[in-house]
């Protein structure tokens, strides 16, 4: 299991419906970009190992931190400029992916799915090298359904063969059907877990709802690691700027 600890001020995700610019999250906490950096070698090291290049990020109820965690991963795994990345944005009820990387949501993957819009017409580029997105598109009645049809297997196939890394920013698991729908199509979900908010009851329901031999791991999201005993414990004062004379 992959396990993060994040300052509180920065794993805390923005509110619903809040339109928050995903990149400025913690942009000033060198240790936040540290884990996030830790986290990227653990995936690239597991996605080269198994030929992954499809991964869905998800939580067990929403407010966990799971797009904050989909737009820095990202980030972070083209930064190094070995990879292509694209974000997709299928949380298509709230699409807080699309509006947290400032994205009009129209078009995006729902025109495509409905055949309103063709894959280069939802590309976009980012402010980001090497990093692309498709926006969730304009909201429909029932997307567990439509993200189950033929047209969402036959659109993830073509991405496959045009980006070294996909990841999806999902619906949480327990509220609706969306993300276990998808569940086979992905090469696994990597797990956003927020402490002391997510009661662990909903944890294991939400694990045994997508399956734990579909999560590649977790983030450990909202830990407190400000107390000078666990931060001197842990990371000494490497990260502490000393002060001026």
């Amino acid at each position: 299991m992959i396990k993060i600890p994040f300052f509180r001020k920065n794993g805390k995700p923005p509110e619903a419906r809040c339109p928050v610019d995903l990149f400025k999250v913690g942009q000033e906490d060198l240790l936040f970009h540290e884990k996030f950096k830790g986290l990227r070698a653990m995936v690239e090291q597991k996605a080269d190992l198994h030929q992954m290049r499809l991964l869905g990020i998800t939580s067990s109820i929403a407010g966990e931190g799971k797009t904050v965690t989909c737009a820095q991963l990202g980030r972070s795994l083209a930064s190094t400029g070995r990879k292509k990345v694209l974000l997709v944005d299928v949380d298509i009820r709230k699409a807080d992916l699309t509006h947290g990387m400032g994205g009009h949501r129209s078009p995006g993957l729902t025109e495509y799915l409905l055949g309103g819009a063709t894959l280069q017409q939802i590309l976009r580029a980012t402010r980001v090298p090497n990093l692309s997105m498709i926006t969730s598109g304009i909201e429909v009645n029932s997307p567990a359904d439509l993200l189950a049809g033929d047209k969402f297997k036959s659109f993830l196939q073509e991405i496959r063969t045009s980006y070294d890394m996909i990841l999806l920013d999902t619906p949480p698991v327990l509220p609706v059907a969306d993300t276990p729908t998808i569940r086979d199509q992905t090469d696994g979900f990597i797990f956003v877990y927020r402490a002391g908010f997510t009661p662990y009851t909903m944890v294991r329901q939400a694990m045994e709802e997508l399956g734990e031999k579909h999560v590649l791991g977790a983030v450990l999201n909202e830990v407190e690691v400000s107390s000078d005993s666990y931060y001197r414990k842990y990371y000494g004062t490497y990260y502490v700027k000393p002060e001026s004379a």
